[in-house]
């Protein structure tokens, strides 16, 4: 068994200590190990394997493990070499404190047999804690008054070692004043001692810094210290004392209350309450003094405290006494002499005479506003004095005397920019420093009528609906004037005109003073699409002054015109029923006839579907219609069971809101393939004629489809570049993100939101009408307060229904 202590031990040492060792573990049935603490990880400790008796190879299959009674393994076992080693920091003083021995008990288990060995490391106490003292400052407070050999008790250290490294001794560093007595060996219980060896003078030394060191026993020897702030009391044994025994002030008259003439500064050598020194009047200074001075007896501040006046007191004599409050209290005396000065303290007056209370703004330069005199009670320099007024403005001052001034108009006035000034004349002396007074004049400027009423934008664009109520509000304007009072007093009127062959006044009507504009009949989109007019708005001024506005009102469809019927080509009835001969011997598919129906409407109000109606007695008919195109054909092949007669009612509906509709009635008479020709034959003749003449007219149609559409695509992209060319204006009606809809097999488009109007047709059959709709606008009032603005969607836009037949 070996164990290691710190720096090394003498052999001899280390040969006794393995002896006892070795008798006491016979003896106990003990291993017992000693490490020095604060040992570095890994320090060996001892070979404990060898020394219980077991071998390396069955450490392991005997699952050796080592346990110890406290917090941590500050110990472990090296299971491949059997060595016991230092795991973690050992601090002899936290794990055992005081205690003169200090150990760590190990429970060594291994089984296949169950084997427990009780393993004792002693922990080696080394000189690692140096001597602490509880505080590292003491005060102490001595009088000066305190006689020689006089002791004061100090409070030692403590060392948190044992033995030889706990055994401390005492040193102060040196001092004229004291010395320090340290209690033997033998007499522990006695405190150290803080011996007085010369009297103290407050005022020569009035503290005294020491240093109280304490030495331990160990190797080496470790020290700690604490300093000794001694402060020495004072006693009352010196009177105050000015720094002067006459003071020289020089205090300006008119000061203010409160300002400061002087601080007076006394000092006393005691300290504390001897020290502490108070400022008064001597008790033979007048009152009058009092009440226009006063001290603070704290501060020895001396303020005024009423007015002074240099005509008056030119010279003033105080006399003050500082004590202390000692006991007895001590006194000292001084004397304060405050010579007045004179001062520029008349500030110069100022007089102004209006010569009208208001300016028109069309009044030319040079007008005179006002007369301002000047005055100053002063003289000399301080009674000199000039004249200013507030910068960048378009007025002026003119001298015309002394001390008298003209204000007059400097550059032109606009009462719409500023419509009064608020000036301000300044009249400054010559004095040091110099006084100034000031006067303000209110200058109000008249209003002119140089303003004509002018509206947000150009011209407005207004959509309301068809079949309005007569009197119905349509829209707003408002023209604001700049001027004031009557002169921006607006009033509104229609600029006549004629709009066919009526007046435009038969139409709307404008408000004269709201400027709410009333459509006075119901408008009819299928007979005016468009009316556009001017409104005029003209002041009230002298001479008025006015500006127009352009309304367009655009009249919006809606869905007052049912389907109409049209003849069949070749015939010229009306659209009544539609009779025709079928063969039975058609195949499924073949068209029969066709219905044929226009609607006076626009866009999705003329936009038509047709349907079968069912037949009496729920029978199903061999026969339907197509939706889109109206052309009737058979289901099926046609048999005898046929009834050779069949009546169809065909319902005809648009897609407005709500759906109008027309019914069409058609008759079939059912021949055989033999008969058809002959049965029909003249009105086969006269199909035919009819079929070329209304081919011939469809060709001169679309030739005119498509130049009318060209040049209204033309238009639209004209309009439209120089609408994007200006800034956008927000209304009540302005549109929102342009919305591409595409509906129904046949392909009608409608692009809504836009100024403009687009005509698609989509793959449909080879006979379909062509249907241009106009564009859909969203659900807006037609009518808006002064305020409201409504966005323009287009100028040139209107509605074009074009359908185009094809023969049968």
């Amino acid at each position: 068994m070996l164990a290691s202590g710190p720096g090394g031990q003498g052999t001899k040492h280390l040969l006794l200590s393995v002896l006892l060792l070795t008798a006491w573990e016979a003896e106990s049935g003990q291993v017992h190990y000693s490490v020095p603490e604060e040992a570095k990880h890994g320090t060996f400790v001892g070979r404990i394997a060898q020394d219980l008796g077991l071998e390396l190879a069955e450490l392991v299959p005997r699952f050796f493990r080592v346990a110890s009674k406290g917090n941590g393994d500050p110990l472990e076992v090296n299971l491949q070499n059997g060595i016991l080693f230092v795991n973690s920091r050992i601090d002899r003083e936290e794990l055992c404190g005081r205690s003169a021995e200090c150990s760590i008990h190990l429970e060594v288990i291994v089984d296949r047999p169950l084997q427990v060995f009780h393993v004792v490391v002693e922990v080696k106490d080394i000189n690692d804690n140096p001597p602490v003292f509880p505080a590292t400052q003491k005060n102490l407070f001595i009088s000066e008054t305190r006689a020689l050999d006089s002791h004061f008790s100090l409070e030692g250290a403590s060392d948190a070692d044992i033995g030889a490294n706990a055994l401390l001794t005492y040193k102060l560093s040196p001092s004229e004043y004291f010395s320090l007595e340290v209690p033997t060996n033998d007499d522990q219980v006695k405190p150290l001692q803080l011996v007085l060896k010369k009297l103290l003078d407050r005022e020569v030394a009035s503290e005294i810094l020491l240093v109280l060191q304490a030495i331990d026993g160990g190797k080496p020897e470790l020290t700690g210290s604490t300093e000794l702030h001694i402060t020495v009391l004072d006693v009352n044994d010196n009177a105050p004392v000015f720094d002067k025994a006459v003071h020289r002030v020089k205090l300006l008259e008119n000061s203010r209350n409160g300002t400061l003439v002087i601080r007076l500064n006394a000092s006393d050598l005691d300290e504390g309450s001897n020290s502490h020194i108070l400022y008064s009047f001597a008790t033979d200074v007048s009152s009058n003094t009092e009440a226009f001075f006063c001290i603070d007896s704290a501060s020895g501040e001396i303020k005024v405290n009423g007015k002074i006046d240099f005509e008056e007191t030119k010279l003033w004599k105080l006399q003050i006494e500082a004590v202390d409050k000692g006991n007895p209290p001590m006194f000292g005396h001084c004397t304060i002499l405050v010579e007045i000065l004179d001062i520029n303290d008349n500030a110069p007056e100022l007089l102004v005479t209006s010569l009208s209370l208001s300016v028109p703004e069309d009044a030319p330069p040079g007008t005179v506003i006002a007369l301002i005199s000047v005055t100053d009670r002063d003289s000399g320099a301080n009674g000199q004095v000039t004249c200013s007024l507030t910068s960048h403005v378009p007025f002026k001052l003119v001298s015309t005397f002394k001390n008298y001034y003209s204000l007059v108009l400097d550059s032109a006035l606009d009462r719409e920019s500023v419509s009064d000034y608020a000036l301000v004349v300044t009249a400054r002396d010559a004095g040091s420093p110099s006084l100034s007074a000031t006067a303000s004049v209110s200058v109000e400027v008249a209003d002119v009528n140089d303003n004509a009423p002018a509206f947000a934008q150009p011209e407005y664009t207004v959509f309301v609906k068809e079949n309005n109520p007569p009197g119905c509000h349509i829209f707003t304007v408002s023209a604001r004037d700049a001027d004031a009072q009557e002169n921006a007093l607006v009033s509104y009127s229609l600029v006549e005109r004629r709009v066919g062959e009526r007046a435009l006044s038969s139409y709307v009507s404008v408000h004269a003073e709201s400027g709410k504009v009333y459509a006075l009949q119901p408008l009819d989109h299928e007979e005016l699409e468009l009316l556009q007019f001017q409104v005029s708005a003209r002041d009230a001024g002298v001479p008025p002054l006015g500006s127009n506005v352009t309304l367009q009102v655009f009249v919006l469809d809606e869905n007052d015109n049912a389907p109409a019927l049209l003849p069949r080509p070749g015939t010229g009835g009306g659209g009544g029923a539609v009779s025709e001969l079928v063969s039975r011997s058609v195949g499924a598919g073949h068209v029969v006839a066709k219905v044929r129906a226009v609607d006076a409407d626009s866009g999705y109000n003329a936009w038509l579907s047709y349907e079968l109606q069912p037949a009496a007695g729920g029978a199903r008919s061999p026969f339907r219609v197509a939706l889109y195109t109206g052309e009737i054909s058979t289901t099926r092949t046609l048999d005898e069971a046929d009834s050779p007669r069949q009546r169809l009612l065909v319902l005809v509906k648009d897609h407005g809101e709500p759906a109008l509709t027309a019914t069409a009635t058609v008759l079939l008479s059912l021949v055989e393939s033999g008969q058809a020709p002959k049965a029909s034959s003249r009105v086969l003749a006269g199909a035919a004629g009819a079929e070329t003449a209304l081919v011939d007219v469809n060709v001169y149609l679309i030739i005119a489809i498509c130049a009318v559409s060209s040049l209204l695509v033309l238009t639209l992209l004209l309009y439209t570049a120089l609408r994007c060319s200006a800034p956008p204006a927000e209304g009540a009606c302005a549109p929102g993100k342009p919305t591409l809809v595409c509906s129904s097999a046949v392909g009608s488009w409608s692009y809504s939101q836009q100024r403009r109007q687009r005509v698609c047709s989509g793959e449909g059959p080879p006979k379909t009408d062509l249907m241009a709709f106009s564009p859909s606008v969203p659900p807006c009032s037609s009518s808006g307060d002064s305020g409201e603005q409504q966005e323009i969607f287009g100028n040139d836009v209107s509605t074009v229904i074009l359908n185009v037949f094809n023969a049968c």
